[in-house]
């Protein structure tokens, strides 16, 4: 099993919502971008199925990738 990291996390967003990775930033709205609720469980599964230790209610509560990295790098320290 692969560790998530930032930046694929970044990866994983941008191809969800058909951007470049260059066009998502740490701290951007990303429901101001596109990303709805369905698109949001997906990534959520997807990153629970590499590991992260995460629900869709904490993603949902404040949509940016920094804090969502927040939540993923913790349960990664977490786990290690």
């Amino acid at each position: 099993m692969t560790a998530l990291s930032l930046e694929s996390m970044r990866a994983d967003i941008a191809r969800i919502l058909h951007e470049s990775p260059a066009d998502i930033q740490d701290d951007d709205n990303l429901m101001d971008l596109g990303l709805d609720s369905m698109r949001l469980m997906k990534l959520a599964s997807q990153w629970r199925e590499a590991g992260a230790s995460l629900e869709f209610a904490d993603l949902a509560a404040h949509a940016t990738l920094a804090h969502w990295w927040t939540i993923v790098a913790g349960s990664q320290t977490r786990d290690a």
